[in-house]
């Protein structure tokens, strides 16, 4: 009998799962049937900002594989607008509604991926009947803003509440596209993905690019004239808008699976094995931003919702249901992105984390340059190790500089996966050149001031 697989997500992990899965299996002995509630499969949520600024002029360029190419080419069943609204996991069938015109279905499965993704976090105002709100999740909800940002009369002030990933990248893309942006946030700096002193350098520079900070503010609500945004209400007063960009974060996006009985973390997501199994439910795989995963520093279970996870553990789930065998080892947290010029890496634990982790380490920063000192277009480039005391070990990098910073998070993120401690990576073997490295390259110079911190 043919066995039938039910994917309840249509972006990353889900596809990437039924990809996977149909890669092993033939149609004839596996059937696939995908639900997406939006009207795009497989697409870079990560380049909604550089849609947005206009940096990349079509949108479909953020488009991996569309359902036409899904369904011609894998053998797989792709139902947009559709939303999965409940689960059965006795009966073995999920409910969905068609959003386009409300019908209800019932489908069987004997295999089930739950790859929700994350839902973004919303304050109350957010619901108030005022138009010019916008959360930027989805790629539907990038052309509902690309709309308004279109449209007459064109909007001229912007602010952006929170001052994450998304919050920062939003801002540049707006202050692109001519607009006065406030950026309000309510811790000391934006950008907490990084250290407080290594967030004061990204501040710096999107204050050069023209972005208004206000930092220890928080938000209560919006005014609005003719039911459009006019003012966001802060704790220090009011600040003009005509949009308002949310970028206060995210959270797993399993109400359906805790309603179907599903088990969830600590962290709010559904707990999973390393083969993407959920816990204790036979026949039933996640992944993406919907699990919590095993953070490979702390030993920890954390949510972090990238879409590299998402794809990997989308993987994972679709080699195990095709019969083959793999296993998602865990994360530590790499990431990085840009403001203006500005190149911003992380890896594995900030301060704070290794405080609560309960490690006692060292935190040192080296200033360097990209290049050798005297090569043209030399700039300043900061790296910030952590390490564990005694041992050395490398719980954690940041690095903030112009051109060729960011991807040297890379060599720091190998050297923590594989548990080096800060003296053997004095010795690592990096590449050099005067255009592209000092002869002493910055992740060296920072790996031989943490050696010395820790000597002392």
């Amino acid at each position: 009998m043919t066995e039938r697989l039910i994917v309840v997500g249509g972006d990353a992990a889900g596809m990437a799962a039924a990809s996977q899965a149909r890669r092993r299996r033939g149609v004839d002995d596996l059937e696939i049937v995908a639900f997406e509630r939006g009207h795009f499969t497989s697409y870079s949520a990560c380049g909604i900002p550089y849609w947005i600024s206009g940096l990349v002029q079509e949108r479909d360029a953020l488009i991996a594989r569309d359902p036409a190419t899904f369904r011609d080419d894998f053998a797989i069943d792709v139902r947009l607008r559709t939303e999965v609204t409940g689960i059965d996991l006795d009966r073995r069938e999920v409910t969905a509604r068609r959003l386009d015109d409300g019908g209800e279905v019932r489908e069987p499965f004997d295999t089930l991926v739950y790859a929700t993704g994350s839902v973004p976090n919303l304050p109350d105002w957010a619901d108030d009947d005022v138009d010019g709100i916008f959360g930027i999740q989805t790629l539907d909800d990038a052309a509902a803003l690309r709309a308004w940002l279109d449209a007459d009369p064109t909007p001229t002030r912007a602010v952006v509440v929170g001052g994450g990933y998304i919050g920062v990248e939003m801002a540049e893309a707006l202050i692109q596209r001519g607009l006065a942006v406030t950026l309000v946030e309510r811790g000391e700096q934006p950008m907490a993905t990084v250290d407080e002193d290594m967030a004061g350098l990204v501040a710096e520079a999107m204050r050069g690019l023209g972005v208004e900070i206000r930092t220890g503010v928080t938000v209560s609500g919006v005014e609005q004239r003719d039911g459009r945004v006019s003012a966001v209400v802060t704790s220090a007063g009011p600040v003009p808008a005509d949009v308002v960009v949310l970028g206060l974060g995210v959270r797993p996006n399993t109400a359906l699976a805790a309603a179907a009985g599903l088990p969830l973390g600590e962290s709010g997501g559904v707990r999973v094995d390393r083969r993407m199994r959920v816990a204790g439910v036979p026949g039933v795989w996640a992944a993406g931003d919907c699990v919590e995963t095993l953070h490979r520093v702390t030993g920890m279970s954390v949510h972090i919702p990238l879409g590299t996870h998402a794809n990997k553990q989308g993987r994972v789930a679709g080699i195990n249901i095709g019969g083959g065998y793999a296993t998602f080892p865990g994360v530590i947290g790499t990431a990085v992105t840009k403001v203006c010029d500005l190149e911003v890496g992380r890896t594995g634990l900030r301060e704070r984390d290794a405080t609560a982790a309960g490690f006692e380490f060292v935190s040192v920063i080296a200033e360097s340059t990209n290049r050798a000192g005297y090569y043209p277009g030399a700039q300043a480039m900061t790296v910030k190790l952590i390490a564990e005391r005694p041992t050395g070990r490398l719980l954690g990098a940041q690095i903030v500089g112009r051109s060729e910073a960011a991807k040297r998070i890379d060599a720091l993120a190998v050297a923590l996966w594989n548990e080096m401690t800060v003296d053997e990576m004095t010795a690592l073997d990096l590449g050099y050149a005067p255009p592209y490295a000092p002869v002493w390259d910055p992740v060296l110079i920072a790996a031989r001031k943490a050696v010395d911190a820790l000597d002392r």
